[in-house]
Order: C-alpha cells, then structure tokens, then sequence
C-alpha cells in the first residue's frame, strides 16, 4: 500500500479521536461552561448532524480542487477549530467549532475515500478503504482512551489541544505524500478529464450503489447502538465495576482493529461470501450476546468477536460502495460517509428509545441483531433480483410456433 495512504489514516486517526473523545469529558465541559449535561451532549449531536449533511455537501464544493488542496483545506480547518475550541470561554463558540470540525472532518473523509481507491489498483479498493478506516479503530483503542486520561488530568481543554498536536504531522507530511490528483469536474475548472457532477449523479443512480449505502448504515447503526451503550451494559448487566470499562471497549477497538484488517484482505477477492457469512454470524452474536450478557466470560468474547465482525462486515461495504461508484469518485466517498454517520447516529437513537421504553441494558443488543436482521433480508432480496436478472439476461428465446 503507499506510504501516503498512511498518512492519511493518521489524519483519520486525529478526526476519530475528536468524534468519540466527548463521552468522557461531556461532564467536565458541562461543569466549565456551567450548562447542563443534555445541554453540553448537544456537542455530539452537532458532530454527528455535521458529518450527515457535510459529507457529500463538502465534497461537492471541493470538486473544483486537486485532490491534495482539498485534503489540506479539509485538514488545516480541523486543526485550527479545535484550537479555537481549546482557548474560548463561551459554550456558544465551541458548539461552532464542533459543527465547523464535523463539516471539515466529512470533507476530508469523503475525499480522503476517493483519493485512497485512486492510488491503488483497480481491484485493491478494498484494503485501500481498510487502511484508511484502521485510523478510526486505532481512535477507539488508544485515541479515545488518551483523550479521557488527559481530560481527567489536565482538563477537557488538553484533549483538544492533543488532537490538533496530531493532526500537524499530517498536515506536513500530506503535503510531500499525497499526490496532487484530480478531484474536480474538468468543465467546472478542476481538472480535465474528470467526470462532471452530471455524470456522477447519474452513476449515483445505480441500485447496487444504494443497496451498499443502505446496508452500511444498517451494519453501523448495529455496530454504535450497542458500542454507545457498552459501559452500562457490562456493569448493570455483566457486573464489571467501573474500572472494567476502559478494558471492555478496548477490546472492542482491538476487535475492530482486526476486523477492518481481515475485511480489507478479503473485500477485494470474495465480498459476497465476507458479507453473507460475516453478516449471519453478526446476527447471531449480537442475539447470542443479549442471551450470555450475565456472564463475564461471554461478555469479553462477544465484545472481541463482535467489533471484529462488524468492522469487517462494515468495511467491506464501504469497499462495494466505491467499487459501485467507480464512476462517481468523488460524490461517492461523499455517500459513503453519510451512511456510516447516519448508522452511527440512528442506532444509538434506537437503542436509546429501547432503553427509554423499560427494556434493560440488554435492549440494544437485540436492536443491533434487529438491524442486522433488516440489512440480510435488503441484501438477501437484493441478491436475488440480481440472480433473476442475470439468468433472465442470458436465456434464449424460445422458438416461436
């Protein structure tokens, strides 16, 4: 793989840092800013609903770029946000700064996808997306966990200042790395030879591609519904005191971590057989999971089995994603994003909703195995339409009388 994708991850690593570090410090920015702790939560909300609508938003605007300004722009804006987040004194600045870095943080990843599936083969989309993806997963090992260490000892404020501190040896070496490609439409003043933003809305028309985006959002909305709700989960229901938590969830990144790994090996060469084995053995450890929540054994081997499979289910996706959006590069990362932050955003609304509604800890899990349930009837039955018109395709008529 090249060393510029690389770099790449690390910016990702930076950005996923600065998405999930705010569980741990919701309640000391709450304290400092003298606002309620829904009212301080609002900072995560703002994130998600950044990454939402500035994915393929900013990735249009960014059509007129090379590929290199476009990252560069996405990038230096994110740092500079979260330095202005680390400095102000009004709670009002740093919900902008939150909206401001999702916004920077989409257009990055959904160039960044676009520009890593350029750089490779042609049929090496697949480990190209799970190179990108492992920054995500390595936030979630060891990103997070030092952002919740730093807050507890320097203050909220140096979890920002850390993650604008990582985001700067990317910023210079994205600057020597990446090559300055294409990003644009040639007849809008980017780079000839580019698809027009007609013609990658007309590709973006294609069922597979929707079928792929759908099924991403289904797998990651299982994936974050039951993640979001982790630390309850293993000490209301498995027992584990708090200090068991952080061990809980890093194993969960460390399956990720493997699951993103395995998913880019295998993405490439058998994706079927990745997303119709990996995605029934999902659904049933998440159900499995609900049924041995009790058991503290159960819990470490389902928490580890499970991140592994949904990062590679997810990851594998993503990979359809570009590989069906081969003609759409740009607005296709762009998509790609969005689905993985709609799931990340809905299914914790679901499991929240389950959880309101009197259901017990367990109660995301078995809305993750419903997600996942859904995500194998969409693709089991868009599977078959597509056997149906492929044999349909290449019958011979049969002879008139």
């Amino acid at each position: 793989m090249p060393f510029a994708l690389y770099v790449l991850a690390l910016a990702v690593f930076a950005q996923g840092t600065s998405e999930f570090m705010l569980s741990g410090l919701i309640p000391d920015i709450a304290a400092d800013f003298q606002v309620s702790v829904p009212a301080a939560g609002a900072l995560t909300s703002a994130f998600a609903a950044g990454m939402i609508v500035g994915a393929p938003l900013m990735a249009l605007l960014s059509r007129r770029w090379p590929r290199r300004r476009a990252l560069l722009v996405f990038l230096v804006a994110f740092l500079l946000v979260h330095v202005v987040g680390a400095v102000t004194t009004s709670f009002a600045v740093l919900l902008a700064t939150r909206v401001v870095a999702a916004l920077a943080n989409a257009g990055f990843l959904a160039v960044a996808l676009a520009t890593a599936a350029a750089m490779v083969a042609p049929d090496a989309k697949g480990r190209a997306t799970s190179v990108l993806l492992g920054g995500t997963t390595l936030a979630c090992i060891a990103g997070v966990p030092a952002g919740a260490v730093l807050g507890q000892e320097w203050g909220w404020r140096s979890a920002f200042w850390a993650v604008a501190a990582v985001s700067v040896p990317a910023v210079l070496t994205l600057v020597r790395s990446v090559p300055a490609g294409p990003t644009g439409d040639g007849a809008a003043g980017g780079t000839p030879g580019t698809p027009g933003v007609r013609a990658e809305v007309r590709a973006l028309q294609r069922p597979r591609l929707w079928v792929a985006l759908l099924l991403a959002a289904l797998v990651n909305g299982a994936t974050f519904c039951t993640f979001t709700y982790l630390a309850p989960l293993v000490t209301g229901v498995t027992g584990f005191g708090a200090a068991g938590v952080p061990v809980v969830l890093a194993l969960f990144g460390i399956g990720s971590f493997a699951g993103v790994t395995a998913g880019g090996r295998l993405a490439d060469r058998r994706p079927r057989a990745v997303l119709a084995v990996g995605g029934a053995a999902l659904l049933v450890g998440w159900a499995a999971f609900a049924l041995t929540a009790s058991n503290a054994v159960a819990t470490v081997g389902w928490v580890l089995v499970q991140g592994t499979l949904s990062f590679a289910v997810g990851s594998t996706l993503i990979a359809q994603v570009l590989y069906a959006a081969v003609e759409a590069p740009t607005l296709g990362g762009g998509f790609a994003t969005a689905a993985l932050n709609v799931g990340a955003a809905v299914g914790p609304w679901w499991g929240g909703l389950a959880l309101a509604a009197g259901f017990g800890y367990r109660a995301p899990l078995w809305v993750s195995a419903l997600l996942v349930a859904v995500a194998l009837l969409v693709g089991g039955a868009a599977e078959g339409m597509r056997r149906r018109a492929a044999g349909g395709a290449g019958q011979v008529p049969a002879p008139s009388a």
